[in-house]
């Protein structure tokens, strides 16, 4: 599975999920543009990494918490900047992967928190994919869009409302996008992660701790790897080889999402009635 000739916007494209996009991206010949909120450490490895692959990169920088008309057309005029400067090429994948993560009881949520959630999971992909589908549309483009969607979007987790209520309303514009723009000849398709180590789990899923022995029981392949997972996947839904693979959420979870129970824990079986 190849995409050479092709050209991705990934947003948040400089860590985690992102990140393993891009380099599998990159991998597949894709010439990049990665955005992320500043031009730090990892915008810097990222961008590096790719380059390393043979293929164009560039990084731009946008915060897309704020009102969406305002930062959508901000980063829209830093993308055309950017391909003006790397030469004849244009934008025809879109990966909406920018999003934050969530946690506080239902009871205490307030507006801020909630809107923010929704600004940069929800609608910042939304309007994304109209500004580059009514661009794609008027050139005779058949683009290709994939959401990072999340196993959040089908099962529910304690004190984490707002990010799987943002997570199955991504799931959601996957369906009724692909409907939209399927007639124009553009794939719209997504893609869910299990649990992965990434900078905002790390600190939680520390190597020996419990929830990280927890969370591999809870999982049928018993493993919780880090976003490097994801990269692969997203290569085959953005590529000739899944032509006919339209509004689709593909769930890479190690198989947690359909397991109903683990199996008991020896050491608790003779504990409960």
């Amino acid at each position: 599975m190849r995409l050479e000739g092709h050209t991705a916007l990934i947003t948040g494209g400089t860590q985690g999920v992102g990140a393993a996009i891009a380099i599998s991206l990159a991998k597949a010949g894709c010439d990049l543009i990665l955005h992320g909120l500043h031009d730090d450490e990892h915008a810097q490895q990222s961008r590096t990494d790719c380059r390393e692959q043979g293929v164009w990169v560039e990084c731009v920088h946008e915060d897309l918490s704020g009102p969406s008309e305002t930062c959508i057309a901000s980063l829209m005029s830093k993308v055309d900047t950017a391909l003006e400067k790397g030469g004849p090429r244009s934008v025809d994948i879109l990966v909406n992967n920018a999003g934050t993560y969530c946690d506080r009881p239902f009871l205490e949520m307030d507006v801020a928190r909630m809107e923010r959630t929704f600004r940069l999971n929800v609608l910042s992909g939304y309007f994304l994919t109209q500004r580059f589908s009514r661009r794609w549309i008027d050139e005779q483009v058949r683009g290709r869009i994939l959401f990072t969607g999340s196993i959040n979007g089908i099962l529910a987790e304690p004190d984490h409302t707002a990010y799987d209520a943002s997570k199955g309303a991504v799931h959601a514009m996957v369906r009724s996008l692909c409907v939209a723009l399927a007639p124009h000849g553009i794939r719209v398709n997504g893609m869910a992660p299990g649990l992965v180590v990434t900078p905002l789990t790390a600190p939680v899923l520390q190597p020996g701790s419990d929830a990280l022995s927890w969370m591999k029981l809870h999982t049928p392949n018993g493993q919780v790897p880090g976003p490097e997972v994801c990269g692969p996947a997203a290569v085959f839904l953005l590529s000739d080889e899944a032509e006919h693979v339209h509004g689709q959420v593909l769930l890479v979870d190690g198989g947690m999402s359909i397991w109903q129970q683990p199996d008991m824990p020896l050491e608790l079986s003779g504990k409960l009635p």
